[in-house]
């Protein structure tokens, strides 16, 4: 690949100010202050504005801004209203397009597709502030607003619907989004490259319907349209079917000859041996490897791989598993291929994803000048989101796990971008000088997934080939780097400095790469546990982890021995919290009997349960619609994944992981009885729940009948918005995702709607008719 230009050599756009503005504006009063006429690009979010590089539209502002672009906001506009859009003026450049850190349906809506009843990232948390699909509907409303004006989509939401994709909440599969939500040009991914390189161009005077050649980005174009005469087309658009078989010839069979010929000639009309040789012979080429791959490299990089087209896949679920598959593929941008999709007459063009950033490129991103704090417009009000981050630190992005039911890759990719030392140090120190509120405690270092920090392949010319899906599944990769050597050497100079009192880490932790570094658990262990620990099994059995592309669960038991002995010799108290995921695709009613009954046996009460939610584009969303395994090639005739789909199984499979509730007790003898498991049904150790009649459950029903209604203290409607792109950033019970750049997502990902649970424990003070019920619990078991 040709190394890409660093982001902060471009020469400034506009000669810089002395110092950058102290919030991006909002409004024509904080322009006029500024000194500005007009914006250069106007970015519209559906988040509230808090200038934070954990926070998209604050990141890609600032971005822009330290390259001499004027750049405004609009956060989370009246959609109903065109006046909304107008409030900065018309950009000079363009309108930038988001739906903010989170996706607008993943947001607004349950597994359950129930309409949620806040929304972290609004002030007071209020529900209710953006459209749903806000992408196209924000595109759609500049357009009105200022016809004619240029429009770049990009986000989380964005990203995950660039090609055809099936869309949960409608049961149906929906076209690329560039179509409906108007835009010029859509960029996936982490943008910042492909976002500079455009601005700057269109700001030269190039017009975005020519600026074709961005990594990252999507546009429509002509049905065959292809960038030069010399590009190929790969077609991709069937699924894989065995080919016609060919008899081959026998190499010794003479053909041509009659056995009784000759083959002497006559010394009148024959050439001379020597002749012969002399006109046949051709010199032999040795053609190195280097060159061979460099050509193979050449050819790849001018060809364009077809996929289905959208009015193939919509209505043919085998099809949509197989484009799903050939998609993830092509995903490495190191190897991968532009891809090309059709919708009616026109193309969908995807040119391969963006080029991760260097270290000192994301040094930059982080280092600029960020006022680390929302607006001030938002007055005292809370924004749940900025409370859950505002002490924690993005060390890195992307996640090469490659779960099947996270978005990560399809929007961060695999390749691990890391932060310096220096640069994460010096954000530590900002915060305990800058931040209100600090008392010395660091909520997180981390992002996607918590120890993953500079792990990288041990060769690049092996990571640019690659075209596995996962770097850790079905084992680790002899190839992959699992020296945490650098994580620790992080962790102990970051709880050095002064003022520091503790440094947590909440991100979701990879647990079968920490077991390779025993130094690493138990500096972990020792330093960084404030009690629990969030680890995400996923389930036990082989046949859902399987369809997840996660480890079975002798890497967890080899790391609970390990936090066990590590929190044992530190002389703590400290508990590890697992997180499982309820009617995956691939998951049968005996898979989650055997994890209720795994639960019980390790005595786990899970607090919070949702189901698997399908989000565009993953693979296990592909299951999930197609009843298909995209993880092996795709026939008619292929593997059958077991997908739950009525409202009745999913509630079941949720209910099993909380068989403690005695509001689940009913659904689950029935089903039980149904599977032939009444031996499961008792009072004793071995039961899982108690029979209709026991003492038990008709005296904990007597207190239900007898107290008043409550109101638990847990995420509303089951809402945690940490997975709505996913990773746990802090180390409260409910998180929200790091940084989204152009809107880059950084966790675990939105398709993830997990559980959580609490093992035995104390616990705070229970409320008077919680106390009740166990009491009357107590006396009847025993205990």
């Amino acid at each position: 690949m040709t190394a890409p230009e660093n982001l902060f050599s471009y020469p400034a756009y506009r000669e810089k100010t002395a110092k950058p503005a102290p919030f991006l504006p909002m409004s024509r009063a904080e322009m006029e202050v500024l000194g500005w006429d007009s914006c250069d690009v106007i970015l519209v979010t559906g988040d509230a504005y808090i200038d934070h590089p954990s926070f998209g539209m604050a990141l890609v502002g600032r971005l822009l801004e330290s390259h001499g672009f004027r750049v405004g906001i609009i956060s989370q506009p009246d959609w109903r209203s065109v006046d909304a859009f107008r409030t900065l003026g018309k950009p000079n450049l363009y309108f930038g397009i988001t739906a903010g850190n989170m996706d607008s349906m993943v947001n607004r809506y349950t597994a359950d597709r129930k309409i949620r009843s806040d929304d972290a990232y609004t002030p007071h948390g209020e529900a209710g502030k953006r459209p749903d699909r806000a992408v196209m509907v924000y595109g759609q409303k500049v357009r009105e607003a200022y016809p004619g004006v240029t429009v770049v989509a990009g986000s989380i939401e964005a990203s995950l619907r660039r090609i055809a994709h099936y869309d949960y909440w409608s049961d149906t599969v929906k076209r690329s989004i560039l179509l409906d939500c108007k835009a010029d040009i859509l960029l996936f991914g982490n943008a910042e490259r492909a976002l500079l390189s455009l601005t700057h161009r269109m700001a030269a005077g190039e017009k975005v319907s020519t600026i074709r050649d961005l990594r990252g980005s999507a546009f429509i174009v002509p049905s065959g349209w292809k960038p030069n005469a010399d590009w190929i087309e790969t077609n991709s658009v069937k699924v894989d079917t065995p080919g016609k078989i060919e008899e081959h010839i026998d190499p010794y069979m003479m053909t041509g000859v009659e056995s009784n010929e000759t083959c002497a000639t006559t010394s009148s009309n024959a050439a001379s041996a020597a002749e012969i040789e002399a006109a046949t012979i051709k010199p032999i080429k040795i053609v190195s490897r280097e060159e061979r791959l460099a050509n193979s490299i050449a050819i790849r990089e001018k060809t364009v791989l077809r996929l289905p087209s959208y009015d193939e896949v919509k209505d043919n679920p085998v099809l949509y598993a197989h484009t799903s598959r050939v998609f993830h593929l092509d995903s490495n941008p190191g190897n991968a291929r532009a891809l090309v999709q059709g919708h009616g007459n026109r193309d969908v063009w995807m040119n391969p994803p963006p080029l991760p950033l260097a270290m000192d490129e994301m040094d930059g991103v982080y280092d600029m000048a960020y006022a680390r704090a929302p607006h001030p417009s938002y007055g005292n009000a809370k924004i749940p989101a900025w409370d859950m981050i505002r002490f924690s630190v993005n060390i890195m992005r992307g996640c090469f796990g490659g779960c099947t039911f996270c978005s990560i890759t399809e929007h961060e990719g695999r390749i691990i971008q890391s932060r310096s030392e220096p640069s994460i140090l010096k954000e530590i120190e900002e915060i305990r000088d800058k931040v209100k509120g600090f008392t010395g405690v660091i909520s997180d270092l981390g992002g996607p997934t918590a120890n993953m920090y500079r792990l990288a392949c041990k060769e690049k010319s092996i990571e640019e080939s690659c075209r596995r899906l996962s770097c850790v599944y079905p084992s680790i990769c002899s190839n992959l780097g699992t020296d945490h050597s650098k994580l620790i050497s992080l962790y102990r100079k970051a709880r050095a400095l002064p003022g520091i009192k503790k440094i947590l880490i909440s991100s979701g932790l990879r647990y079968d790469l920490a077991v390779k570094s025993p130094e690493y658990v138990k500096e972990l262990v020792t330093h960084h546990v404030g009690g629990l620990l969030k680890i995400a099994p996923e389930h036990s059995e082989a046949g859902p982890l399987s369809k997840m592309m996660k480890p079975g669960m002798g890497a967890y038991d080899e790391f609970k021995a390990m936090f066990e002995k590590y929190s044992k010799e530190a002389g703590k108290q400290q508990y590890l919290i697992p997180y499982f995921i309820a009617a995956h695709p691939g998951t049968t009613d005996d898979d989650m009997l055997n994890l209720a009954l795994w639960l019980k046996k390790n005595n786990f009460k899970l607090d919070q349960v949702q189901t698997f939610m399908p989000t565009p584009m993953a693979l296990a969303t592909a299951m999930y619609h197609s009843r298909k395994n995209p993880l092996k090639k795709v026939t008619e005739d292929s593997e059958v994944v077991e997908t739950v789909r009525t409202g009745r199984i999913r509630r079941l499979h949720k209910a099993l992981l909380r068989y403690h509730d005695q509001d689940n007790w009913p659904i689950i003898r029935e089903a039980l009885v149904r599977m032939g498991r009444r031996d499961l049904i008792g009072s004793g150790d071995k039961h899982l729940v108690p029979s209709e009649h026991s003492p038990l459950a008709v005296k904990l029903a007597a207190v239900k009948r007898h107290q008043k209604p409550m109101v638990m203290n847990s995420a509303k409607n089951g809402a945690d918005p940490r997975f709505a792109t996913g990773a746990p950033l802090s180390n409260k019970s409910a998180k929200v995702n790091r940084h989204e750049g152009s809107n880059k997502v950084a966790g675990k990902s939105s398709v993830a709607v997990k559980s959580t649970a609490r093992p035995s424990q104390p616990a705070r003070k229970p409320t008077a008719q919680i106390s009740a019920v166990k009491r009357a619990a107590s006396k009847i078991s025993g205990r």
